[in-house]
């Protein structure tokens, strides 16, 4: 037995077609496809409104735009009006995404059920994937597994809250040692505040401050 009726939400037709010969390869017939958000969500309100729904949504987070505007512009938007539209819907994530923090809220906020990175060998974790869904477990990429256990590890301190949340407010990341002077904050020197915003987004997997803030915000400790 396997998933009967598949979606495939992806703009890149090479990656389309391959998904498509993977769940050939699984015996499932059924697989329709689309190139853009909107359409995917039009197609799942369709099957609903004729019960005979879909059962995987196999996705990209990352869609380019073109001359066809839309309202939906990403994979994380139409996990989430879906969600909304049928709530137990499997979910797997196809994507060149490895940010530890942005899989890790996938899970935990979107309640999706699988992630396979695209890289080498990707199309067999894609079907040790569905056959993992299908049988009711979750699935995720085994080279992210030990990352995002390192990731889930990872403790912030209250000197890594209190100058994140310094950044936020708007203070410069060249100011942030002053500040900590003056309330004799300890380590106060601009070479240790610049480790620990390194170390924390290298750890959390992310390239830039904002992202470091945007992701606090999100898990609610600033």
């Amino acid at each position: 037995m396997m998933f009967k009726k598949v979606l495939i939400a992806e703009d890149h037709e090479s990656a389309n077609i391959s998904v498509q010969k993977t769940l050939a390869d699984l015996g499932i017939t059924n697989a329709e496809y689309v190139y853009y958000c909107d359409d995917a969500l039009t197609w799942l309100r369709k099957s609903l409104k004729n019960e005979d729904p879909y059962d995987l949504l196999i996705t990209d987070l990352s869609f380019e735009e073109d001359h066809c505007k839309q309202k939906i512009s990403g994979g994380l938007e139409l996990i989430k009006a879906i969600r909304e539209e049928q709530p137990h819907l499997k979910v797997l994530v196809f994507s060149a995404e490895n940010k530890p923090a942005i899989i890790d809220v996938l899970f935990k906020e979107l309640s999706i059920n699988g992630y396979v990175r695209k890289a080498r060998n990707d199309a067999k974790e894609l079907k040790m994937a569905i056959h993992t869904l299908y049988k009711g477990s979750n699935y995720i990429s085994t080279g992210l597994r030990q990352t995002i256990k390192e990731k889930n590890s990872y403790e912030l301190t209250e000197f890594d809250i209190l100058i994140i949340s310094l950044l936020s407010k708007g203070m410069l990341q060249k100011d942030i040692p002053l500040y900590l002077m003056q309330h004799q904050i300890k380590p106060s020197g601009l070479s240790s505040v610049e480790k620990r915003f390194n170390l924390m987004k290298e750890v959390l997997g992310f390239s830039k401050n904002e992202q470091l803030i945007a992701y606090c915000k999100d898990i609610g400790i600033i």
